[in-house]
């Protein structure tokens, strides 16, 4: 199998190119994201690997399948960027479901450390010898209530870290876990309730927006909101006011719905034309990093292992459990778990 591999870092060559042999795949990495105008250079090729900031609309699949492309690999788990419904019928799309929930979660209560008890701001004032505590007041996770947005295997580890913390823990899911003890409540109870709300569900239509200007009028004054699944959940304008209105008391962000041209690059010697993201990440209560929660040696590698296992079943079987497609999960069109071909 020959890979087209899209918006390669440093870190994706250590963990793939050493397991490209043992799985007979000949990579062909290339710096630039996939679209329409780099499409074609994976022509030749019998697969692509993208993340989550490429784009794989319906231009780009046809230009995909024209050139003999059968097989998308994302090497995450997140698949809002692919045009499932076009690629049906075209292009077989897989990805890599479980990669590291550790990973996203221990980051998650990191940037929430970091957050209430001001260590960003302390480690700034120790870099130039001042050792004024004045105005690093925090306070205390024990005994807070946090909303958990969203329960698979991130949102199950958060809040077992929570727990830990002493943490009363709330919980959304358009499907609750059954027999979990988790003690589900509708969202604007978990808004209202909440002295943190942390998000880990995908982007979807309905959760587009999820967190809104309505929400935010829902919130106790002074909430902390936490994202590190996918930026679109929040509205950014409506968190942005909600900070400015001293409504949030502050936000931790891995993830931002624009990030797609700005986030794993250096824009460190260009002005950012993005008006929202330059307000958030001056204010000094918003703790934004760029979408690295994955990035761990234990995510890295397993990320590797199960794209390439995903390749391996295509090429042998036609198909891979961790194949997706439009119908997957619908009851009224599909309830194959996996153990078939979607087309």
């Amino acid at each position: 199998m020959k890979l087209a591999f899209f918006d390669t870092k440093s870190y994706d060559r250590s963990s793939f190119e050493p397991l490209a042999a043992e799985y007979g795949v000949e990579i062909h990495f290339f710096d630039t994201k996939l679209s329409p105008d780099t499409a074609p250079l994976a022509h030749g090729c019998d697969a692509v690997c993208v993340f989550v900031n490429d784009n794989v609309n319906a231009e780009v699949i046809d230009i995909l399948y024209e050139g003999g492309i059968r097989l998308i690999c994302l090497r995450c788990a997140g698949y809002n960027n692919v045009d499932l419904t076009h690629a049906f019928g075209k292009i077989h799309v897989v990805h890599v479901p479980g990669y590291s929930p550790y990973a996203v979660a221990e980051h998650a209560a990191a940037l929430l450390l970091t957050s209430v008890r001001r260590i960003h701001k302390a480690y700034n004032r120790t870099r130039d010898y001042n050792f004024s505590i004045a105005g690093l007041e925090g306070f205390d996770l024990h005994g807070k209530t946090v909303g958990v947005v969203g329960t698979g295997k991130i949102g199950r580890v958060f809040i077992d870290i929570c727990r830990g913390f002493g943490m009363k823990v709330l919980a959304y899911d358009k499907f609750p876990a059954k027999d979990s003890g988790i003690d589900y409540v509708d969202l604007p109870t978990l808004f209202r309730e909440s002295d943190i709300i942390s998000f880990h569900c995908p982007l979807t239509d309905e959760t587009f927006h999820l967190f809104d200007g309505k929400a935010v009028e829902q919130c106790k004054k002074g909430v902390i909101l936490v994202n590190t699944s996918r930026g679109a959940l929040i509205d950014a304008e409506a968190l942005l006011d909600g900070i400015k209105a001293r409504k949030i008391g502050g936000a931790c962000l891995d993830v931002y719905e624009e990030e797609g041209d700005i986030f794993f690059e250096d824009r460190s010697g260009h002005i950012v034309d993005d008006d929202v993201l330059a307000r958030l990440i001056s204010m000094p209560n918003v703790i934004v990093t760029s979408h690295q929660a994955f990035l761990t040696q234990e995510a890295l590698s397993n990320i590797a292992t199960v794209t390439y296992e995903n390749i391996r079943d295509f090429a042998a079987e036609g198909f891979s459990a961790n194949e997706l497609c439009y119908r997957c999960g619908r009851i009224d069109h599909c309830r194959k778990e996996g153990r078939e071909r979607c087309f």
